[in-house]
């Protein structure tokens, strides 16, 4: 089998492996000789999952050739965050302070994922504790993106980013509790999809009651995003949370003169760099021209509802580490530090009245949504930064009151039964991918889907991709064991 055979859909693999016509072991080895190339020159993965994988292929391919009934995911490769615990592994949350802590669980969506016949072939990176936007962490070092080695990939779920982007895996799960899924999509020229609330069971964390996390998945076309949620969707006891009865997601496609979407270029207030806004008024104006009606409308949001969402942040990673801090604060990464000291140092008042900005932005969000399909902003406020920068470099604001900041997700975490789905848009000058977000009514995934299958007819973004994916010649396949990268 052709190296080739790597960038099609995880859609077109399974059911390749499903009727035979391809092969389950040499995918599996030309996979893995893809992974150990990009993890050489950008560093994705914590961990690569060589026998294991070799096995599960060995069986799927028995099985197949036994008459076995086809699976949705069948044979196909996929990467898991660090952050998301694997039962008998290693799982370090990217943090020093658990760079012992082999999991005894494994939460509902690693088990959905293998019942339906996906071989999971390694874990991606993340900052510590997911805390970031920039992939890097003491354990693990620096996660670069393939577009600019000399850039950010993004984050949390940065190593996903550029497994998919690079060819390593069609579909990655990263989680999302601040873009942490859309932020390294956009800034690696994916498609990332943070569902609505509770539509995939979150039962990896020390509460069930919490209201900004959520699983998703990143791949490089809308079908495999789809193909991924009606896997793992659905609900489950361990998350009090998970929706009962998420509705099916609808494939039909939309006729874009029957759509009224909204338009934040800028959210209200953030300052956009003018290549992005650029990508952003180009791709609304594609829609225009195909005879969508499209409204620039003011949401009255502020600055302060980031603020809220950061307060709210901090005091959930200082509640998840707090039993970590004496014996492992100084190993820990001192930007993550800073953000659990401000947590530690909020009262409990203080605390429970960031729900009343979280309405006040409801509120002001469904009086402007009314009579909208859905609403479009950029993904992010500037292209990948640097690779040596900091989160710090992005807090400020002007002399205007504008913000400075990076990431234009956090928001949607706030109100999270809003599904936010982040695809590519158009490349800056200097060859770094940018990206549009849609978001949706409360649990209406499948119009964002339907928007980003539009969008993915109207404006193909693969070509770009296939550059990155060509420039990754397979190396020989490395010798039969698991390893840690």
């Amino acid at each position: 089998m052709s190296d080739h055979s790597i960038p099609m859909s995880a859609a077109a693999i399974a059911r390749g492996v499903s009727t035979g016509s391809i092969d389950a072991e040499i995918l599996i080895e030309t996979c893995l000789s893809r992974c150990a190339q990009v993890q050489e020159k950008l560093n994705p993965f914590t961990a690569i999952y060589r026998e294991e994988a070799r096995d599960r292929a060995a069986l799927i391919k028995k099985r197949i050739k036994a008459g076995g009934k086809p699976r949705k995911l069948e044979g196909v490769p996929v990467a898991i965050k660090e952050f998301t615990p694997i039962i008998d592994k290693l799982t370090t949350r990217g943090s020093a302070a658990l760079s012992q802590n082999i999991e005894t669980f494994q939460p509902v969506i690693v088990d959905r994922l293998e019942s339906e016949g996906a071989i999971i072939i390694a874990r991606t990176t993340t900052p510590e504790f997911a805390h970031s936007s920039f992939t890097r962490s003491p354990l693990f070092g620096h996660t670069r993106n393939p577009f600019d080695p000399e850039r950010t990939c993004g984050g949390s779920s940065g190593g996903a980013a550029v497994a998919v982007a690079t060819g390593c895996v069609p579909l990655a799960e990263g989680t999302d509790m601040g873009g942490s899924v859309r932020i390294p999509a956009a800034l690696c020229g994916v498609v990332g999809l943070k569902p609505s609330l509770g539509r995939i069971p979150m039962d990896i964390l020390p509460t069930v009651f919490d209201t900004i996390s959520h699983f998703g998945p990143l791949g490089r076309n809308i079908e495999d995003i789809r193909l991924f949620m009606d896997v793992v969707s659905g609900p489950d006891e361990r998350d009090i949370l998970s929706q009962p009865s998420p509705s099916p997601l609808d494939k039909t496609r939309i006729d874009p003169k029957t759509l009224k979407l909204a338009v934040s270029p800028d959210l209200g207030f953030f300052d956009v760099d003018p290549e992005v806004a650029a990508d952003f008024a180009n791709a609304v104006g594609v829609l225009r021209d195909a005879g969508a009606v499209l409204d620039e409308i003011d949401l009255g949001w502020s600055p302060h509802m980031v603020d809220a969402w950061y307060d709210y942040w901090c005091v959930y990673l200082a509640a998840a580490v707090d039993d970590l801090l004496d014996e492992h604060r100084e190993v820990m990464d001192p930007e993550f530090l800073s953000l659990v000291d401000r947590g530690r140092e909020m009262s409990a008042v203080a605390f429970r009245r960031i729900d009343e900005i979280r309405t006040r932005q409801w509120h002001a969000f469904t009086g402007a949504m009314a009579g909208y399909d859905a609403l479009l902003c950029p993904t992010m406020a500037l292209p990948a930064p640097p690779l040596e920068a900091s989160e710090a470099d992005y807090t400020r604001l002007d002399a205007d009151g504008r913000l400075k900041g990076l990431d234009m997700t956090c928001l949607f975490n706030s109100i999270g039964q809003c599904p936010a789905l982040s695809v590519p848009m158009g490349m800056t000058g200097g060859g770094l991918p940018t990206g549009i977000q849609i978001i949706g009514h409360r649990f209406a995934d499948s119009d964002v889907l339907r928007l980003g299958d539009l969008f993915e007819k109207m404006m193909p973004w693969s070509a770009p991709l296939d550059t990155i994916i060509a420039g990754f010649a397979p190396a020989a396949p490395n010798p039969k064991e698991e390893s840690h990268a």
